[in-house]
């Protein structure tokens, strides 16, 4: 496997991810934020956070298919919610909990989460991006 997924002594244990991850691969993926668009193109779950956080890790995970990699190769996720605050942080959690029942992971790779005032589409929420490396 290309990614360990490391906790260093001396740092917090999160529980959500791991606070460092090491690449030993030799093929980087960049995939671009994904926000919560179905298939064609509509959006799922307005004004729905947890909802939204959900299709936006199913689309990362079928954007990493489709170049032959999964969340396990996740270097390192980085998510923008619009408006955000601390009071959501169980809808988000709620988002990422639903979407690795589906995909049937454990996403822990290191992660960044930023609060934004907006993005492209009024009515998206989030966006997830992401870093992976393959062997």
């Amino acid at each position: 496997m290309a990614v360990t997924l490391v906790d260093p002594s001396g740092l917090p244990q999160v529980g959500v991810y791991r606070q460092v991850s090491v690449a030993t691969g030799s093929k980087l993926i960049h995939v671009a934020g994904q926000v919560a668009w179905d298939t064609d193109g509509n959006t799922v779950g307005k004004n729905d956070l947890a909802a939204q956080v959900e299709q936006c890790y199913l689309n990362v995970a079928t954007a990493l298919a489709g170049v032959g990699a999964s969340f396990a190769d996740v270097v390192k996720l980085t998510v923008h919610v619009v408006d955000w605050a601390p009071q959501r942080m169980p809808e988000l959690l709620a988002g990422i909990a639903q979407a690795s029942t589906k995909l049937g992971i454990t996403p822990a790779a290191p992660a960044s989460l930023f609060g934004i005032a907006a993005l492209d589409v009024p009515e998206h929420l989030v966006e997830v991006e992401a870093t992976a490396v393959l062997d």
